[in-house]
């Protein structure tokens, strides 16, 4: 007896929450840029989403929280362009990438999260030294402080107090000491947010 269309889409879900698991169970365990920041991606990425539970949000939200950095591990080179003093622009890697199975409503938040970086930078002044200082060094990489044309056309754009959310998780979400959730209760949020079943 062959399959039903919902039994094949929830095989093809789970599949692509696999291969995502994988990366971070591989790569992901790995120190975030080899010991700058305290914490593994892996680590960094739960603790982001976890802090998108913490708030209520959306599950496409929390699904954009755990992946927003998945571009450093797509493309592993990233490291080297940042010891080399250029952007990786791994918002862009990681965005397109998961474009293949998921919603803009994941994606573009994620694609805008190192925007809504600079936009905080320029419009609460107190931001700036909060960040990490791989965050205040990757941001002179990433276009530096937002001008103001530049504030007023990320304003307009739709996803972008997502994207501000997005980053406020991001930037909670480097205690190497706070307890993480279950890896399998978050990866159930990625399965629930793919959009386009695996071929």
């Amino acid at each position: 007896m062959e399959a039903s269309a919902t039994e094949n889409d929830a095989a093809a879900r789970q599949v692509i929450a696999d291969h995502i698991r994988t990366l971070f169970e591989g790569h992901g365990s790995r120190q975030w840029y080899d010991g700058y920041e305290a914490v593994s991606q892996t680590r960094h990425a739960l603790q982001c989403a976890q802090n998108a539970i913490a708030t209520g949000a959306e599950e496409r939200l929390v699904s954009a929280a755990f992946l927003h950095d998945i571009g450093h591990l797509i493309d592993l080179n990233g490291r080297d362009k940042f010891q080399s003093g250029s952007d990786a622009q791994h918002e862009e890697v990681g965005a397109n990438w998961l474009g293949q199975w998921f919603p803009p409503s994941v994606t573009e938040p994620i694609r805008w999260h190192v925007a809504a970086k600079r936009y905080l930078c320029a419009t609460e002044p107190s931001y700036h030294a909060s960040l990490s200082l791989v965050s205040q060094r990757s941001l002179a990489l990433q276009g530096g402080v937002m001008s103001a044309g530049e504030c007023m056309a990320f304003e307009k754009m739709r996803f972008s107090a997502d994207a501000i959310r997005l980053r406020r998780w991001d930037d909670h979400a480097k205690d190497p000491e706070k307890p993480l959730p279950d890896f399998q209760d978050v990866m159930a949020y990625i399965i629930r947010s793919v959009h386009v079943p695996a071929i």
